[in-house]
């Protein structure tokens, strides 16, 4: 196998590992309930983890603190036969992933610029206006989900976990475009 060949087949873990579960849950949402979904969901993001384990050698925090929730929420839903612990799960991660990013910075760490600088090559401060909005973001995404799922049906906020959180993140995500090219660093050519 070429290297070219093994960062091909490795590249397709991550995508699998973050929307596989989610696809899996609304499937099985779709043609039984919310508790069978809430099952396939677990083990869903536990073959995920196996998966990233086996082929990339390791598993990535977030994902792994994901899967502690789901487990920890997945199963009192399952165990209580109560659905109001898996409905509470966005809420959990959402609001631990905004409140890593904003401690982060309040020690002077910009806790996105390790996971996704070598992608975006941008100044310091490019990096913490980043993280704030991000972190941010993700305390507001914490708000909608408990709006959501207090207020709407069942159905309605499926719907919302599976498409509307991952449009707003998209939707939110380009209006940091202009954080991103204003700050960026050119990087120096080889040769």
């Amino acid at each position: 196998m070429t290297d070219q060949t093994k960062r091909s087949d490795q590249a397709w873990v991550k995508p699998f590992s973050d929307y596989g579960p989610i696809v899996v849950f609304f499937v099985a949402y779709l043609g039984w309930d919310l508790l069978v979904a809430t099952a396939a969901l677990m083990g869903a993001t536990a073959i995920a983890l196996v998966i990233s384990l086996a082929i990339n050698k390791r598993v990535p925090l977030m994902p792994l603190i994901t899967a502690g929730v789901v487990g920890v929420f997945g199963g009192l839903t399952l165990w209580l036969n109560d659905d109001t612990f898996i409905k509470l799960k966005p809420t959990i991660v959402q609001t631990l992933i905004g409140a890593v990013l904003l401690g982060g910075l309040l020690f002077g760490k910009t806790l996105l610029k390790p996971v996704m600088g070598s992608a975006w090559p941008m100044d310091d401060a490019g990096w913490r206006k980043l993280t704030r909005n991000f972190g941010l973001f993700f305390l507001v995404m914490a708000v909608a989900n408990e709006i959501v799922w207090r207020t709407q049906t069942t159905d309605f906020w499926v719907t919302f976990k599976v498409f509307g959180i991952m449009a707003l993140t998209f939707a939110f995500s380009m209006t940091q475009i202009p954080i991103l090219n204003s700050h960026r660093i050119e990087e120096e050519s080889e040769g």
